[in-house]
């Protein structure tokens, strides 16, 4: 698997499309605004109230989502400005990132509507200018000039790692890290995702002006056990319904023992170590919180709440997994596979309530 082919939220504005089914990740983007206004009012101030700031998203998907960040970010700065006492208001470039199918047509198609709308929600005399732009392409390269960066923010995509971890041993009936999982596995899907954070922090040290402020929240985990239930279940859940699949003769065994999911959620501990490693950037903030699953879509009137918090919730994950199970298996089984996924959870959120777990970590690049 090639995880830049295949790594994507659903595009376009269809029923599965991550545009419609994004709710439960825009609550985590609200969450962690506290932290966010943190950021940029130490980054103003200690800037000493600049004329420009430039500024990038990483892992932007597309949907409201996406302008949602744009419009907090610039809406902070204005307030930030008014509240310090400095009259001008700077100019801003915001740069959306993601890999290049991601579905920017979506995003730009918004842009004019967004750039009204901002227009009309910016405090009183405010001037502020804000140009977005995007730029197609891996986080774990280089994608900006050296020193250019103000401010990077990144939600929900730093777990996402940038290739299938190399393992000497079949992760044979799973799709992730399991309890069922050989030592190998987990090993290799640990050492991926340092690999790749490094990569990523060595990266935004060369983009970043010195005393740049960066916000990530990554879906992670509290427990230091990696297949703990908090980051695995709602895959345990995918696998459950392939290997039943198989079982009925739908899928071919050999299929499912070669599909790996490129994501690894990892604790506080292992974020903070590996921006202690790499050492460019102090940490300024470190918080876990958590979202429930049924925090996901708007409510279908027509269903039972029991029916209707599966339902959704089956669409998040199939708007967010859906192309890499379309371009493993195939499309003529991803019907079935998200019709028996979506029972799956419909019956686990029955039973008990499971949580999401949310790491940020805000920080700052050393001079």
């Amino acid at each position: 698997m090639d995880v830049s082919d295949v790594l994507r939220m659903n595009g376009g504005n269809g029923d599965y499309s991550y545009s419609n089914n994004s709710l439960l990740q825009r609550k985590v983007i609200s969450m962690t605004k506290p932290i966010i206004d943190d950021a940029l009012t130490n980054l103003y101030s200690a800037m000493n109230f600049p004329k420009t700031l430039i500024m990038a998203d990483l892992g932007c998907s597309s949907g409201p989502n996406t302008l949602l960040v744009v419009s907090e970010l610039v809406n902070s700065i204005d307030k930030i400005r008014l509240k310090l006492g400095n009259g001008e208001s700077p100019e801003i470039q915001i740069y959306l990132n993601d890999l290049p199918h991601n579905d920017f047509n979506n995003i730009f198609l918004s842009v004019s509507k967004f750039q009204k709308n901002l227009a009309s929600q910016l405090v009183a005399n405010s001037s502020s200018s804000c140009y977005v732009s995007g730029v197609p392409g891996s986080f774990y390269t280089r994608l900006f000039l050296r020193k250019s960066l103000h401010f990077v923010y990144s939600s929900y995509s730093l777990m996402w790692l940038s290739q299938v971890p190399k393992m000497m041993n079949t992760n044979k009936g799973n799709i992730y890290m399991s309890t069922t999982s050989p030592p190998s596995v987990i090993k290799a899907y640990r050492e991926q995702f340092q690999s790749d954070f490094l990569t990523f922090l060595k990266c935004r040290a060369e983009e970043m002006v010195s005393g740049g402020r960066m916000v990530l929240t990554i879906l992670g985990r509290q427990s230091d056990d990696p297949c703990s239930k908090e980051c695995c279940y709602v895959w345990d859940l995918l696998a459950a319904s392939l290997n039943d699949m198989i079982a009925e003769g739908l899928i071919e065994e050999e299929k499912l023992d070669s599909f790996n999911i490129p994501q690894y959620t990892p604790s506080p501990k292992e974020v903070s170590n590996g921006v202690e490693k790499e050492g460019s950037f102090v940490i300024d903030c470190l918080q876990v919180t958590e979202v429930n699953w049924d925090a996901c879509t708007d409510s279908n009137h027509s269903l039972s709440e029991e029916d209707e918090q599966g339902y959704n919730m089956g669409k998040c994950m199939r708007a967010v997994a859906e192309p890499l199970v379309l371009s493993h298996f195939g499309e003529s089984v991803v019907e079935e596979v998200f019709k028996r996924y979506t029972n799956n959870i419909k019956i686990s959120m029955s039973k008990e309530k499971a949580k999401l777990v949310n790491v940020t970590v805000a920080m700052t690049r050393k001079g």
